[in-house]
């Protein structure tokens, strides 16, 4: 890229650039030093709200027995991607928005790149398993526990990393983002201290929509059926004057059913809405000659990570006993001898 001179009070004066001693060296824009504070405890906080709190889902799931189902397994999972987007891709990301430049080297940027790819498409991924996880439960129950068992769970779980890890990975290092627009992308983006996910225009659809918009518009229509189940069942529940125990058991349990069907939908509304916005800057970013504004991809990137630090929070506050076991955590409780055992719920 090459350097241009600004004129300012009839002084020649050149650019700031990510490295001096380089041709081709990025353009860097220089925050005044009180906003790059500001962004640098902004994003640090995040980061470390990120990685507590999704290790606390990933203790609770992993150390009570109680907490050994299906469903929670799958939960585990997403909580692994998003404690990898607050731990892995967010520090990294951070040094870059806030200094504007990639100092890590190239062979890293990749890697960045990989798994900032690989995570995002696990974590919709798992949310699209767990929703069929809640298809079974609600719109099936006879059939839910021989056909979501916990070897069939961790096949699923297998397929979904395998699939994002060859998404991520052969996307960055094959360079499949960029196929078909090269030169364009070598002669006009390119220089040294940038790390970006160029899309070409075939590439950012295809991976759009095989990444998030079908496996999002799965997520809907099988949510949109599970509503529907529930609510036939609310009234038939409703409509029953039948007061034996075994009644009241059914109760119960289609109430619990419904209630983790209706938090983990709110999960998936929070993901969906974080996300949107930068895919679809991603898909209409390459047909509009690339005229989204850095800064703003930026944003809605990071309003995209945002969603990692969400997740536990909308946990603890739905379910009590989360909660509960948030508690015996941090108190050290864990420690204690049969631990494992507590009742949660």
């Amino acid at each position: 890229m090459d350097n241009i001179n600004f004129i300012q009070n009839g002084i020649i004066e050149k650019p700031s650039l990510c490295f001096d001693s380089l041709n081709g060296s990025c353009l860097k824009l220089n925050y005044p030093l009180e906003v790059r504070v500001l962004l640098y405890i902004l994003f640090s906080i995040s980061c470390l709200l990120t990685v507590i709190g999704n290790l606390l889902v990933i203790i609770t799931v992993i150390h009570f027995k109680q907490m050994h189902t299906p469903t929670n397994y799958l939960i585990l999972s997403l909580a692994v991607a998003d404690l990898l987007v607050g731990g892995v891709v967010m520090p990294p990301s951070m040094i870059r928005s806030v200094e504007t430049c990639w100092y890590l080297g190239n062979l890293f940027c990749k890697i960045h790149s990989s798994l900032d790819v690989t995570v995002c498409t696990a974590s919709i991924l798992n949310l699209c398993i767990i929703s069929l996880d809640r298809y079974y439960a609600v719109c099936h129950p006879l059939l839910y526990h021989s056909k979501i068992t916990p070897n069939t769970t961790l096949f699923m779980i297998s397929v979904c990393w395998s699939i994002s890890i060859l998404v991520g990975f052969g996307m960055i290092f094959l360079e499949l983002n960029i196929l078909g627009n090269q030169e364009f992308y070598y002669s006009n983006f390119a220089c040294k201290g940038s790390c970006m996910v160029f899309q070409a225009k075939m590439g950012g659809v295809i991976f759009s929509m095989l990444c998030f918009y079908i496996p999002a518009l799965i997520m809907l229509g099988v949510y949109v059926k599970i509503l529907h189940t529930a609510q036939r069942q609310a009234r038939a529940i409703h409509s029953t004057n039948i007061q034996t125990k075994r009644a009241e058991g059914k109760a119960n349990i289609s109430r619990s059913e419904r209630k983790a069907t209706k938090t983990l939908a709110i999960i998936m509304g929070v993901f969906l809405s974080f996300w949107v916005p930068f895919f679809l800057c991603n898909s209409i970013d390459p047909f509009t000659g690339y005229s989204v504004p850095p800064l703003l991809s930026e944003l809605f990137l990071w309003v995209g990570y945002f969603n990692s630090t969400c997740n536990p929070i909308v946990y603890a506050f739905f379910y009590s006993w989360f909660r509960h076991a948030f508690r015996v955590i941090l108190s050290g409780g864990i420690f204690q001898t049969n631990s494992s055992r507590t009742k949660l719920f």
